[in-house]
């Protein structure tokens, strides 16, 4: 370690942004990446814990002190090797991943953690974080494998399956790679030439990828079977609906049909005019309080929304950490995103009770809702606090309830109560040959478990492939 002292004498100094007048007549990044001066700086902060906490928050086990450190002393090459040892995409991880590891930072302790995301964020932008066909020695196993799905948890397994010499085909329903990261994240978050850049990588050390293919008609469940493994990758796509009088009016929609119709936009894909979703000149209702309802606001904010307003149903967290809720947990605190920073009414303990039509009665005017309390873990509404509140567009981003149907019942696969595909620590599924990874499995988490998960299913399936 080079300065055990430094986090006595040096301030927390996370990246700047672009002012939000200026970052939101733009869809591209608006992090203001800090000059390598300060990157030294801020990673001697790093204690180098006996106990790295920061580990116990990061899912996939970043050796987080120890690139740390590398940082410190300059040496960004042998950093990236670090991060790359336990992590295959560190150049989106450092731009969406929420950063549980900085809330476990002993330095959090004070609030004042290590600048953990910023620091390999940077470090990703190292030459030596994008290995080169040549420099990695692969020996063909001839073992196949298909992976149903492209998102961080089918790209991390494929990376991981072909690095062991497995020939490996990525199968996508999608006109693009990446699933949720391509569709689902607006550019101002995470810009897709990242996702490109990866997915040529592995496209040149042999990887194959199949877009547009449905599978279960395109490809059958015996064309599947023709692999000596499948991973099941699909994410949990099935958005979680609000069922109120009036749903079905237009102007109600998932975040994702809105999400992904935008990032299909900045990518130059025309949406047709008859399917178009905008925000434009419009009052705009998010319904959820999360990430997904973040991204909906932003997105609404550029689209030239009248106003946006965010409702969430349960009640305002509390600006500081809860006796119930101690370090090293996920802080459970009030937060304020960047979109939510650049014009956004919030309102917390609303519940939605209904969609009011327009005088046409097919068009969306406005919604009625009624305060709401959390008693005895259930929310209670409260009567004679009843709400209207006027919108054109109302967007549900309520989360997801599993993957869809129709493949795995094709395969064979059972079910659990929430309608995931449950594993074994390996990743394997009630069906010897077919394994399952990340949302799948899961349900709806962070990217970090995902890429996580992938690699563990990974694991598991070529410790099967070689009969161990």
């Amino acid at each position: 370690m080079g300065d055990p002292r430094a986090f006595l004498k040096v301030k927390r100094h996370k990246s700047k942004e672009a002012p939000a007048q200026e970052r939101i007549k733009t869809w591209r990044e608006f992090t203001i990446e800090p000059p390598p001066e300060e990157l030294l700086s801020q990673a001697s902060r790093c204690m180098d814990c006996g106990i790295p906490f920061c580990h116990q928050g990061c899912p996939l086990g970043n050796l987080i002190p120890e690139w740390n450190d590398l940082v410190y002393r300059g040496d960004m090459e042998s950093a990236a090797a670090r991060l790359l040892a336990t992590n295959n995409f560190p150049e989106i991880t450092g731009r969406i991943c929420p950063a549980p590891c900085e809330a476990s930072c002993v330095l959090n302790l004070d609030g004042e953690p290590v600048t953990i995301k910023d620091i390999e964020r940077a470090i990703a932008r190292s030459p030596r974080a994008h290995p080169k066909l040549a420099a990695i020695d692969i020996t063909p196993t001839g073992r196949k494998v298909a992976i149903v799905g492209s998102g961080p948890a089918g790209l991390a397994a494929a990376d991981e399956l072909q690095k062991r010499g497995h020939a490996v085909t990525v199968f996508e329903r999608d006109a693009r790679i990446g699933g949720l990261l391509r569709y689902g994240i607006p550019d101002f978050k995470l810009e897709k030439w990242l996702i490109d850049d990866r997915v040529n990588e592995l496209a040149a050390r042999g990887v194959t990828f199949r877009t547009r293919v449905d599978v279960g008609s395109d490809v059958t469940k015996d064309d599947l079977f023709a692999y000596d493994a499948v991973l099941l990758a699909t994410g949990s796509r099935v958005p979680r609906d609000l069922a109120t009088p009036g749903r079905e009016l237009v102007g109600v929609h998932y975040a994702m049909d809105f999400l992904s119709q935008q990032n299909d936009r900045v990518a130059g894909v025309s949406v047709p005019k008859d399917r178009e979703l905008l925000a434009t000149g419009k009052r705009v209702v998010v319904i959820g309080g999360g990430d997904t309802g973040s991204d909906c606001v932003g997105t609404s904010i550029r689209q030239g929304a009248l106003s946006v307003m965010q409702l969430e149903l349960m009640p305002r967290p509390s600006l500081t950490r809860m006796p119930e809720n101690p370090w090293p947990e996920w802080p459970l605190v009030f937060r304020t995103s960047s979109s939510q920073e650049e014009g956004c009414e919030r309102d917390f303990g609303v519940m939605t009770t209904g969609f009011v039509a327009s005088a046409d009665g097919h068009t969306l005017a406005g919604l009625s809702a009624v305060r709401a309390e959390l008693r005895g873990g259930k929310i209670t509404p409260q009567p004679g606090t009843d709400l209207s509140i006027p919108t054109e567009l109302c967007l549900l981003c309520m989360g997801f309830t599993g993957p869809e149907r129709g493949l795995p019942e094709l395969l064979g696969l059972t079910l659990d109560a929430r309608g995931n595909v449950p594993t074994d620590a390996t990743g394997r599924t009630s069906v010897p040959k077919v394994f399952a990874t990340g949302d799948a499995s899961r349900g709806q988490s962070l990217v970090v478990w995902a890429i996580a998960d992938g690699r563990r299913a990974a694991e598991g399936i070529h410790a099967a492939l070689r009969g161990s």
